[in-house]
């Protein structure tokens, strides 16, 4: 493991090899022995020898995640590993997770191919054409960084900005959904219910995909129909613990279930 005191070159293939190793083994790593400052290159390299490791190596990844905390400030994208992602219901009690965070989402899924020609002309409108499903998701925000969320910054963008596992709902016709309008309610275990109302800083999903279609076709090829992105929370970061069911309700479109 390099040193963050060496000047020997960064090495993206290493970081991807110890944050894999880590995910596998349900072990965290330290911060410390790693730089804390990385190009947004090196992250991009990061992310590309991750899906290698997790099997996407004849094509781009299937499974992504997008979003910002607002349409003023700059998105962060990152693939997922198709390992962890989950149905409705799922049990994720033996997972070794740290953190525990949680975050209610919309995914949305591509209905047919997208090559970096084509994500390179769309705009909002054109973009929004391509989806053919939504579905309520769950990202379960986890670090296998020792310091969790006190890590830099780059290293928890290269740790897929976060990601411990995605809960998918059924799919459903898409149709645009308007976040100053659109209520959420989470409730995590025996804590009271908790209800969000024009909370979601992009104030419509479909906002991201151009910016997001343009990242994953420049540098990981073209992506398939059927390619899914979870579009960023609409509650926040909250806190669950170890054995808590987790229920996310958007009203008018369904609810999604998880246990921890």
């Amino acid at each position: 493991m390099p040193s963050a005191d060496t000047a020997a070159p960064f090495q993206p293939a290493a970081l991807a090899r110890a944050l894999q190793t880590a995910t596998s083994a349900g072990t965290a790593i330290d911060a410390d022995a790693w730089p804390a400052s990385l190009a947004p290159a090196d992250i991009i390299a990061v992310h590309r020898e991750r899906a290698l490791r997790w099997g996407d190596s004849a094509q781009a990844p299937q499974y992504w995640k997008s979003g910002g905390p607002s349409r003023s400030q700059p998105l962060g994208h990152a693939p997922l590993p198709p390992q962890g992602v989950h149905g409705g219901g799922a049990d994720l009690g033996n997972t070794p997770f740290f953190l525990r965070g949680v975050e209610a989402e919309i995914a949305l899924r591509l209905g047919r191919p997208v090559d970096a020609a084509q994500a390179a002309a769309l705009d909002e409108a054109s973009a929004a054409e391509l989806v053919d499903a939504m579905a309520l998701s769950i990202e379960i925000v986890d670090s296998r960084w020792q310091q969790q969320l006190q890590a830099p910054a780059a290293l928890k963008a290269a740790d897929l900005l976060c990601h411990g596992a995605l809960v998918l709902g059924p799919w459903l016709p898409y149709r645009p959904v308007d976040g100053r309008t659109q209520r959420c309610t989470v409730q995590i275990g025996a804590q009271p219910a908790q209800a969000f109302e024009n909370s979601y800083g992009l104030q419509d999903p479909a906002w991201l995909l151009p910016q997001w279609l343009r990242h994953a076709t420049a540098h990981f090829g073209s992506l398939r129909a059927g390619t899914v992105v979870t579009t960023g929370s609409w509650c926040g970061l909250l806190q669950a613990t170890a054995g808590d069911a987790v229920r996310v309700q958007f009203d008018g479109i369904g609810e999604l279930r998880v246990q921890l």
